[in-house]
């Protein structure tokens, strides 16, 4: 670090000085401006015998014009010699100007460097970054690290009736500890009402029940489960459920959008964009897992190195148009979160008070419970069960959205 502020250094004093050298050079060149008046008379002086010689123009003309050029000479030749004892002024003007030069040279470059570099850090390249990365990834902390890390969360206001219901499940799998079905039901109910650490033990309690028979879609809700006990944090016990669900079915896209978020956190935001920018364009329109990716796909592609990434536009994806990813181009990731959560604040709105497809209800549903609204996402369920009571083809519709964000089964 030493040796490039020295380079650093050096090289802006050089650059001062070979400008601050062509300035006095240029000046010793052409020297003041009277003494290049004079030169120029002197030069019509000789330029009026040579028009005699040639007969162009009279001897008294002649004298007239020796007399006012002479004239003027005498005038510039005054002011040049009264400016003589002023010669030094345009050598020390030039002398003060390379010392700014150099200042403003070695100032800028260090201001420059203090809000484009990173002070303090040798110079990475890719391999060492890539190590760095993997270190990262192998010394994470570990799912219970992570839990303890997060303070305690307040319970989720619940309706008594579904409380009620979720306590006396939990004391029947109490007694039958391999009742697959109340398992599975047990950890989504506890997942719906936040304790997502009771959910992700009680689907493990699934996983282990199942044996081999265990589907790809358990593995990554297992997986879900652990993240969002874990706050957003893919710990290393996550990755291996994420790892097993995409061993069973390599098209998941719950796995794949948590596996490129592991990949933005251990420091390879180059693997999670091409993974998210792939899911992106490979979705359904309705997939829960596109309004998180559209809220952080342009921060992963700008820290990936791709500059002038376009997100992908197709009919009926959720989240931003194509207009209001324009608009929030000089957004912070903050802002532009805040601006998914304010989408869908206004579906559910226009839903509460103008109604809508059952494919909205869905949408509003499964996007809650990915943005972790999971009790908004519970009372949006429950008012479109009450709402699409008598259409069974459309409940059902609005059912696979709940199914997305873990309210069903």
């Amino acid at each position: 670090m030493t040796f490039f502020w020295i380079a650093t250094i050096v090289l802006a004093i050089g650059m001062a000085g070979l400008l601050a050298v062509a300035l006095l050079r240029g000046h010793r060149q052409t020297g003041p401006a009277e003494a290049f008046d004079v030169q120029v008379y002197r030069d019509q002086l000789a330029e009026v015998d040579r028009e005699v010689q040639r007969g162009v123009i009279s001897e008294e003309d002649a004298d007239r014009l020796r007399t006012e050029i002479s004239r003027r000479i005498l005038s510039a030749d005054a002011k040049a010699q009264s400016g003589g004892a002023a010669g030094g002024q345009p050598k020390t003007l030039g002398l003060a100007m390379a010392a700014l030069m150099a200042a403003t040279l070695i100032g800028g470059s260090y201001w420059l460097y203090s809000q484009l570099g990173a002070p303090g850090y040798g110079d990475l390249g890719l391999a060492a970054r890539m190590e760095m990365a993997e270190a990262a990834r192998e010394t994470r902390p570990s799912q219970a690290d992570a839990e303890a890390q997060l303070p305690v969360s307040e319970d989720a206001e619940m309706q008594e009736e579904y409380a009620a219901l979720v306590q006396r499940l939990r004391g029947a799998v109490a007694e039958r500890p391999d009742d697959l079905q109340g398992h599975i039901l047990l950890a989504r109910s506890e997942a719906a009402l936040g304790n997502f650490v009771a959910a992700y033990e009680a689907q493990q309690r699934v996983l282990s029940i199942k044996g081999e028979a265990a589907t790809g879609k358990d593995y990554a809700d297992l997986a879900d489960m652990m993240v969002l006990a874990a706050g957003g944090y893919v710990s290393p016990e996550a990755e291996r459920a994420l790892e097993a669900a995409l061993t069973r079915d390599p098209q998941n896209g719950v796995a794949q959008y948590y596996m490129g978020l592991m990949m933005a956190q251990t420091g390879r935001p180059d693997v999670t964009f091409r993974l998210w920018d792939r899911l992106l364009r490979q979705s359904p329109a309705d997939a829960s897992w596109l309004p998180p990716i559209l809220a952080q796909i342009e921060e992963i592609a700008f820290r990936a190195g791709v500059t002038n990434y376009q997100v992908p536009q197709r009919a009926g994806m959720p989240g931003p148009t194509a207009e209001d990813m324009e608009n929030a181009e000089e957004m912070s990731p903050e802002a532009r979160q805040e601006m998914i959560r304010g989408m869908v604040a206004q579906l559910s709105d226009r839903l509460a008070t103008e109604g809508g497809p059952p494919e909205d209800w869905a949408r509003l549903i499964s996007s809650l419970g990915v943005l972790g609204d999971e009790a908004q996402a519970i009372a949006v369920w429950n008012n479109a069960q009450e709402v699409f009571a008598d259409n069974p083809d459309a409940l059902e519709i609005v059912r696979e959205g709940a199914r997305a964000a873990g309210l069903v089964l």
